[in-house]
């Protein structure tokens, strides 16, 4: 049986309608459309051909139907009509990253706030990994004996921090001078291309501490990502307004899984080379999101990407609408990340 354009309409009005009204459609409320000029009882039998096709569900407690995961899938690679934002949200956003931000990681926060607020999902922003950008001071600082805290900061302001085993023995001049030495010969460089190698002085003079130096620039490569502690949550109880998070049990099983962040930072992570990414359902490989739908958009700094941020909702989500909003939040974000490391500069 083929979709033909009539399915299609019928089965786009059924989506459109059910993503407003969490209520199951009925061919009665198809019909009344002005763009669809058909009678009832060809609805009907359109929409019986459509759940015959996996595109439609009957909810055991209703005449109408409701769109299977198979029609979200076919109406956002297909039939969804691309969105945009009024003016009035678009001075909003400008407003919203016009203000003084103190950081990268207020910047962060802030994007969080402002993708959760607009769309009334569940928001998630990963901090920028420091792959793309360069290092500006290295600092190690004893902190105990035998224990050392290493600092990178960054071309962009970012700071991260790791802590190191030390020789025994080893004081605050030795390493503030290996510090000089590390800062000297990495500034400008990306951290993941360094290794000892590219040090020849540290090679020379600290040859029977080769063991220390691989420790250090091994802790150094381990500040690239911020890991789950980097994932900004906002909007954690958004989801809990709809239809579908009515049973406490769902409800409390969805806030435990994104409060632990361990579940967000995978899928950030896995979306980190994909511009623009749609996981509807049971596409998501966590059991715990298979009620969900998670989109996600990489930002970037300088024109490369850097860190993901994304939207989690029903599977019956505003699509369209959440891709608008993460296509100018997400360049909005991008640009303020971009200024402020050409300032670093």
């Amino acid at each position: 049986m083929d979709l033909d354009m009539r399915k299609m309409r019928i089965l786009q009005a059924i989506i459109d309608d059910y993503i407003l009204t969490a209520t199951p459609v009925g061919s009665r409320t198809i019909s009344k459309l002005p763009d669809i000029s058909l009678s009832s009882a060809t609805i009907r039998n359109e929409m019986s051909d459509l759940e015959e096709m996996g595109y439609l569900e009957q909810p055991h407690t209703s005449a109408g139907r409701i769109p299977s995961e198979k029609a979200y899938r076919l109406y956002v690679n297909s039939i969804m009509q691309r969105a945009d934002l009024t003016e009035a949200e678009k001075r909003f956003i400008k407003t919203c990253y016009s203000n003084t931000l103190d950081g990268v990681d207020e910047v962060v926060r802030q994007t969080a706030w402002v993708l959760s607020s607009m769309s009334k999902y569940t928001s998630m922003v990963l901090k920028p990994a420091l792959r793309a950008v360069k290092v500006k001071h290295i600092q190690l600082v004893p902190v105990s004996e035998g224990r050392a805290l290493a600092v990178v900061v960054t071309d962009m302001g970012v700071t991260r921090d790791t802590l190191i085993n030390i020789p025994r023995g080893m004081g605050y001049q030795q390493l503030e001078r290996i510090s000089r030495i590390l800062t000297a010969r990495l500034q400008g460089c990306a951290l993941q291309d360094v290794s000892t190698v590219s040090i020849p002085e540290l090679q020379a003079d600290l040859e029977s501490q080769r063991a220390f130096l691989n420790e250090t620039m091994a802790a150094l490569h381990r500040t690239l990502d911020a890991g789950p502690g980097g994932v900004q949550l906002a909007g954690a109880t958004n989801i809990l307004n709809y239809p579908e998070y009515s049973d406490m049990a769902k409800a409390k099983n969805f806030l435990a899984t994104i409060e632990a962040k361990d579940v967000l930072y995978k899928i950030l992570s896995e979306a980190a080379d994909v511009e623009f990414s749609i996981k509807i359902g049971r596409e998501n490989q966590d059991k715990d999101m298979q009620d969900c739908s998670v989109v996600t958009a990489t930002y970037k700094v300088g024109g490369a990407a850097v860190g993901t941020l994304g939207v989690i909702g029903p599977v019956r989500m505003d699509y369209a609408r959440v891709l608008a909003l993460m296509r100018h939040i997400g360049r909005s974000m991008s640009d303020v990340l971009t200024n402020m490391m050409e300032e670093e500069r």
